[in-house]
């Protein structure tokens, strides 16, 4: 299907850009050396502008501190 469709455009529509969501998610310990992974996304309109899936750098004690890891990664895109 990619192979096939990777000359058409992309078309992403929006009534304003006044509502941009982010959605941010996190799995814990999921990779051979225990750290976890963070992905997001940017929705503007009715699509997603930008996602990202990551490793995240350091290892957690627990799902609620990778959240707050993968949320800090995340802020630092939102923000720049």
């Amino acid at each position: 299907y990619l192979r096939e469709t990777k000359d058409l455009p992309l078309t992403l529509e929006t009534d304003s850009m006044s509502c941009i969501k982010w959605w941010v998610d996190v799995s814990f310990a999921v990779h051979p050396d225990y750290k976890s992974h963070t992905g997001a996304t940017m929705i503007a309109g009715k699509g997603s502008v930008l996602s990202t899936s990551i490793k995240q750098k350091i290892n957690t004690r627990s799902s609620t501190e990778a959240k707050l890891v993968g949320i800090t990664d995340a802020m630092t895109m939102i923000y720049g």
